[in-house]
Order: C-alpha cells, then structure tokens, then sequence
C-alpha cells in the first residue's frame, strides 16, 4: 500500500521531553488486537494520557492545548522496547508525520520509516535547542527538509540527518517496498535482458 508522499514539512512541536520511552507506553500492549492499522492513535501514549476511568490527564502534553502539530519532539532512545510495529501505527495515525530525538531504537526507526512516519536524528545539543525553542514558544514552527535532509529553527539555525537512501526515495515518492520495485520494472527487464 502507498502512502502520502514526504518532501518538507512546516509545523509546530509537540514536545516529550521523557528519555528511554518504550513502544509499550506509546501504544500499551491490550491495545495490539487489531489487524489493521486505523485507530491506534486513540490509543497512543494511553496510560500517560488518560486515568484508570478514561478521564483525560490535564498534565500531560498532548492533552494541553497550547501544542499541536505533525511533528512529536522526544528525549533520547526513543522506541525502545519490543519490536512492535503498532507504535509506528499508532503514531501516524494520531496525526505525527516526524519524530525528532537524539537517539532512536533501531528496530522502531525501520518500522516508522516504513509507515511513511520520518524518524530524524539530531544532536544531543539541537534537541535540547528544540525543546528550549518549544517551551519559550508553543507556536514555534520547524521546517523538515526530507530532500536536503535538514531540520531548521525559525532563528535561521539548522541541523543535517542522515537516513536510508532507499528509504528516502521511498517516502518522497509515496512508495512501500512493492511500489518501488514496481518503479523499477524497466530497468529490471533490461538487466534481464543484457544477462538472460
């Protein structure tokens, strides 16, 4: 299935300013009974957002409304835990397109990348500019470059990341691994034929 192409995207920050956040308090592990991907962003971040009776948590940070935004910024070793693809899906489908952190667990970081979720690694330093920038600002606005591969502050500074190359064809054109090999059908049928 294709997703939404990736270029760049402008918004506001949603900061979580939490280190070693696991998969199991992005999306709790009662959760994972669906087959399909739609409805687990009612769900994320669940035991921090909601109280035993599902009344909402006023002083946790997707439950204020002063931030919103596509963008989630979050402390280092973000996506730890088990390998469960769900928190990608629970993160695109509460409205996240990037995830921004120091560090971020190599298993959770493939299964985001592909869920057309970017996940995007900066300094130990830039994050905390980020969070800093955030908390001074609620309506601070960041600008991901998918194609330069940079994240810029409103203040002009910036900061390179390194992804995948197949990886990032992939999101900017909207493909799953199906749809790229399906791009590649020609080039695939003439190495066919300059060595059959």
């Amino acid at each position: 299935m294709s997703k939404e192409k990736f270029s760049t995207l402008t918004s506001t920050l949603i900061p979580l300013p939490v280190e070693n956040i696991d998969t199991d308090q992005i999306i709790p592990a009662r959760f994972l009974k669906a087959t399909t991907r739609e409805g687990f962003g009612d769900n994320l971040f669940r035991d921090w957002r909601y109280d035993g009776d599902g009344n909402s948590k006023p002083d946790f940070v997707l439950n204020k409304a002063k931030y919103s935004g596509k963008i989630l910024v979050a402390g280092k070793n973000f996506g730890c835990g088990s390998s469960r693809e769900h928190a990608a899906w629970a993160l695109y489908d509460y409205g996240f397109r990037v995830v921004i952190s120091s560090f971020f667990a190599d298993i959770f970081k493939n299964n985001a990348l592909n869920n057309a979720l970017l996940p995007v690694q900066v300094s130990d330093a830039f994050l905390k500019k980020l969070f800093a920038s955030v908390e001074n600002n609620p309506a601070t606005e960041v600008t991901v470059n998918l194609e330069s591969q940079t994240v810029k502050l409103p203040d002009g500074s910036s900061e390179s990341f390194e992804i995948n190359p197949y990886k990032k064809a992939c999101l900017i054109n909207g493909y799953d691994d199906i749809d790229y090999l399906l791009s590649q059908r020609e080039a695939i049928r003439e190495f066919d034929l300059i060595h059959s």
